[in-house]
């Protein structure tokens, strides 16, 4: 496609038609000029792919639902990532769709968020790496990514109007930093921008978003399209770099659009920006189309099985109750042993090709009892079910409850109120817990509940949405087949109000305040030193590993030097075992506030028993640095960090220092707060406060201490920070104008 050419030859109005869409799914079609339109479809653990023509215009084909983005965020692990990007790339290519809609990399800010199941983690660091390797994947098979909802989409209260006001440094290091991570390290075709404001400025219309950031900082060639009616006004979204909106607005804003060029209040040069961008994707996605592409969805089924094994966490296993003997009896009991919940509801639901539920997928290993114990479409006791629990489970030597978040209780389009499970559910798994010491309890929900119960029973398996293998991955588990390597991706506060965002979610009106910075999950509970039910990174396995040899290339290094890390780690139980090796740092001390640690670097790495393996770390400068207003750049300070390895957020096995030396220096503004005191421990400095407060010396006639003070300020400079309060009330020459006098002399030496 001749692009230049096309772009010359295209009208206003059919430059205004191409940036904004056919239909629900399609980009417009130019016959004139032989331009096509390409097909995008929801994602990103599935195909969400409208049938053509159908009578429900909802309905969707048969597709293989992969394990959600809170499950697979679990592996820590970017080649299974990767993987599944792989296999839908392949389902896309089969089914003629050029963009997939996904991955989300929102920041989980609070567990009540509807949409939690979609996203991975609260650590920015593991969402931008596990997003980019789903774009990798998908995109190595010719089909393009669209990473979204760029950017602060945190609640879906109000998701539409809403207005994040949020401070520079929180969304630097927080929100956009999982979005910039994806740009540069996957560089995917589309980026899909939110529904909401950030501090006050829709994200379909924000310049400094959309364009400054997006793509004069980290680089994006590819297009930016809207969330589905998400624009709010299209010509400002079209200044903004706004390139494609979804759906089609049936014309009235193309129009809008040709006159505001036709009044001069748009020019056609950044139309035709954006109208480039849509042909580009145009281009580039029939060039890559391969319609012949074969969909063997029984070996996807499979696949989706597997993966999901890897992504169950195991949270407590009292006593080795787990694996299980298939030797005893067991029972399983709730409805979600035969019905499980394994997807979310809203955009990315998919029409699942085939469901495995645990009780069927048991049978591969042994028989089991099974009893229903509650119902899902309303949270009531049901006296009869719950009766015939208690019978099942007094006849079994095992009991493995299944239980989670029905589909009513968390979905897009709206938050949950609270982190409870249904009350049926916790009084069945009270009633069992009274006539059995061995009950495991696995879970299946989209974000973290609280368990009035984790003391009651012996084991308790977190399973989240893991696709539509999930019956069968939690049997596997269950019964030793495979040995559980997933950790938290989130933290599991014990109480709702433990949440730093707690106090201001999902906010009042129209402005939601992001009062606790960057302190999100683990970095506000370690700052408080508050214990949470299970901390970030957290997760058992039927193995053990051991810690060891630690080492860093360097004791002392350059910011723009990179750190490479070694460490061993060795499995020293009896079976084979994964392992999630957790990389994090800690600024020992800073001029500003920073979480107690943060992560920066994870490997999974597969033993068997008795193997060991070196695993390898680089850290680069932004693994040490902090986002700086004063600079509009990330910033290190000089000093030491500490680097610690640990099996989760809280369980830090080996730690070592580096020194850092930053390549970069902050602005220095000194005032009455300045530890000016400094300035007498330097001989050229007592001389010149001297003939200054002597009175010797005019504010304008620094001749001779011209180069004195230029020196005081070059030393004060480089000894940040300067903060302390120092009195001068022991010279009686230096009253407060004086100071004030010498301040401002100084400053501007230094050139503030």
């Amino acid at each position: 496609m001749n692009i230049d050419k096309i772009l010359a030859e295209l009208t206003v109005e059919e430059k205004a038609a191409l940036c904004s869409g056919a239909d629900f799914w399609h980009t417009k079609i130019i016959e004139r000029l032989d331009i096509p339109a390409i097909m995008v479809s929801d994602g990103p653990h599935g195909l969400r792919k409208n049938i053509d023509l159908a009578e429900n215009p909802n309905q969707a084909i048969e597709a293989v639902c992969f394990p959600a983005a809170c499950a697979t965020a679990c592996s820590f692990d970017r080649k299974l990532m990767e993987t599944l990007g792989k296999a839908i790339g392949e389902e896309c290519q089969h089914e003629k769709l050029s963009v997939i809609l996904g991955p989300g990399c929102n920041i989980k800010r609070s567990p009540l968020c509807g949409r939690n199941f979609e996203y991975f983690s609260e650590d920015p660091f593991l969402a931008g790496q596990m997003a980019a390797a789903h774009i990798r994947g998908v995109q190595s098979k010719g089909v393009g990514g669209c990473v979204k909802h760029f950017a602060v989409n945190n609640q879906e209260a109000r998701r539409f109007s809403y207005s994040a006001e949020v401070d520079e440094r929180t969304l630097r290091e927080i929100y956009l930093a999982p979005f910039e991570t994806v740009i540069r390290e996957a560089k995917p075709w589309t980026v899909m921008c939110s529904y909401n404001r950030i501090n006050g400025v829709h994200s379909s219309q924000n310049k400094w978003l959309l364009t400054d950031v997006l793509r004069d900082e980290w680089g994006f060639d590819g297009l930016v399209m809207s969330d589905w009616g998400a624009v709010d006004d299209r010509v400002e979204g079209i200044r903004a770099g706004l390139d494609l909106e979804m759906p089609t607005s049936y014309g009235k804003n193309d129009k809008l659009v040709v006159e505001a060029v036709e009044r001069g209040e748009l020019s056609e040069a950044e139309l035709d920006k954006c109208a480039r961008r849509v042909l580009e994707l145009i281009d580039r996605a029939c060039d890559s189309a391969r319609p012949d592409t074969e969909w063997d969805k029984v070996k996807d089924h499979e696949l989706a099985r597997k993966l999901a094994s890897e992504c169950i966490v195991l949270l407590k296993n009292d006593k080795g109750i787990l694996p299980l003997d298939t030797g005893k009896k067991t029972a399983f009991i709730g409805m979600f042993a035969a019905a499980p919940r394994f997807q979310g509801g809203g955009s990315s639901h998919i029409n699942a090709f085939r469901v495995d539920d645990a009780y069927s997928c048991s049978k591969e290993y042994t028989t089991v009892s099974y009893a229903q114990g509650y119902v899902t479409d309303r949270d009531e006791t049901d006296d009869f079910l719950v009766n015939e629990a208690v019978k099942t489970a007094q006849a079994a030597d095992n009991v493995v409850i299944f239980a989670g978040l029905p589909d009513s209780f968390e979905s897009e389009g709206y938050d949950r109120t609270h982190m409870r499970l249904p009350e049926c559910q916790l009084h069945l798994i009270d009633e069992i817990t009274k006539v059995s010491k061995n009950v495991v309890v696995v879970l299946h929900n989209g974000s973290p509940v609280e368990m009035p119960f984790a003391d009651k029973v012996s084991g308790i398996v977190e399973a989240y949405l893991c696709g539509e293998g999930t019956g069968g991955a939690v049997c596997d588990v269950l019964f030793g087949k495979v040995n559980p390597s997933g950790k938290l991706a989130e933290s599991f506060p014990k109480k709702l109000s433990d949440n730093p965002s707690y106090l201001n979610f999902p906010g009042e009106g129209d402005r939601v305040v992001y009062a606790e910075g960057q302190f999100v999950g683990y970095r506000y509970y370690d700052k408080k030193e508050l214990e949470p039910l299970f901390p970030f990174g957290y997760g058992l396995s039927y193995t053990t590993f051991e810690y060891s040899d630690l080492h860093l290339s360097h004791n002392e290094l350059d910011s723009d030097q990179t750190l490479t890390v070694e460490v061993t780690v060795k499995n020293t139980g009896k079976v084979f075992g994964k392992e999630a090796v957790q990389l994090y740092v800690a600024d020992r001390e800073s001029s500003v506030t920073r979480p107690v640690r943060e992560l920066k670097g994870f490997e999974k790495v597969a033993l068997a028993p008795g193997e060991s393996k070196k695993v390898v770390f680089r850290l680069d400068e932004r693994a040490f640095a902090y986002y700086e207003p004063l600079i509009e750049d990330w910033f290190v300070e000089y000093g030491a960090f500490d680097i610690m390895i640990g099996a989760s957020s809280r369980d830090i096995r080996l730690t070592d220092t580096v020194y850092v030396n930053s390549s970069k220096r902050l602005p220095v503004h000194f005032d009455l707060n300045s530890n000016l005191g400094d300035i007498r421990q330097l001989p050229e400095g007592r001389e010149m406060l001297e003939r200054f407060m002597g009175g010797t010396d005019a504010v304008g006639g620094f001749d001779e201490a011209d180069e004195n003070m230029r020196r005081v300020s070059e030393a004060m400079t480089n000894e940040l920070p300067i903060r302390a309060a120092v009195s001068f009330s022991d010279d009686p020459r230096i009253t407060r104008d004086r100071m004030k006098e010498f301040i401002d002399r100084l400053n501007g030496i230094a050139g503030n």
